[in-house]
């Protein structure tokens, strides 16, 4: 089983994934600059929406120790994470977490995501969530998909029924975001809310190739390099 679970996490790091103007990618050693950068020019933008940073989180040790969790998460099925990149100057711009991945009768995950303050409302994440839709149900056999969002986060709401989620509930004091107990509004999809047309198995794509999700085309490159 560990095998299997290894070999699933290696086909998902093979490629970038494309979609619209963004690739996305498993984060890795050299992003550390990038990634401290951009944090730290959006901590006041991003800090209201998550939970409490610690202490040292801008700190290289933090983006190191972030890079071991993820890689546990990925090589057990629990969890996988991707940083979001700008195609055109290859700039980073967010980051998307797939989370508790449950297995058995579930077959199910939750999903996270940021961006930094001056690539926020540009539409950017949209294409990185739609692109990630393909991974998630037909690579990662997901059923289900949730979400959480603060009530007063309106952006998020808005992106989320974009790209297909319905929302389903409202969860009293569901998590400790920025250091206080807080209600959430839930969101779901399911495999069967949207049509994703199959996509070849990553080691035998030879070309680019477009798929149409939601009315919209995306393109997935075949090519090795990790941008």
């Amino acid at each position: 089983m560990i095998a299997l679970f290894k070999s699933l996490s290696e086909a998902i790091k093979g490629n970038p994934i494309r979609a619209g103007r963004v690739y996305m990618r498993p984060p890795q050693r050299r992003d550390c600059r990038k990634w401290l950068e951009l944090r730290r020019d959006s901590q006041q933008f991003l800090r209201p929406w998550e939970p409490t940073w610690p202490s040292d989180s801008l700190t290289r040790k933090a983006y190191f120790r972030r890079l071991k969790a993820h890689a546990l998460h990925s090589n057990t099925d629990l969890g996988y994470t991707f940083l979001v990149f700008r195609d055109e100057d290859r700039a980073l711009i967010g980051g998307v977490a797939i989370n508790d991945v449950r297995r058995g009768v579930a077959q199910s995950c939750s999903i996270g995501y940021w961006v930094g303050q001056n690539y926020a409302c540009k539409g950017y994440m949209t294409e990185a969530l739609s692109g990630l839709l393909p991974i998630i149900f037909l690579r990662l056999k997901i059923h289900r998909i949730e979400a959480a969002c603060l009530p007063n986060n309106v952006a998020s709401h808005a992106l989320l029924k974009k790209v297909g989620f319905r929302k389903e509930g409202f969860a009293r004091r569901y998590l400790k975001i920025n250091g206080a107990w807080q209600d959430h509004v839930l969101f779901g999809l399911l495999e069967t809310d949207t049509k994703i047309e199959p996509i070849p198995a990553i080691h035998q794509e030879k070309k680019n190739r477009t798929r149409r999700i939601n009315g919209k085309r995306f393109e997935t490159s075949p090519s090795a390099a990790q941008n």
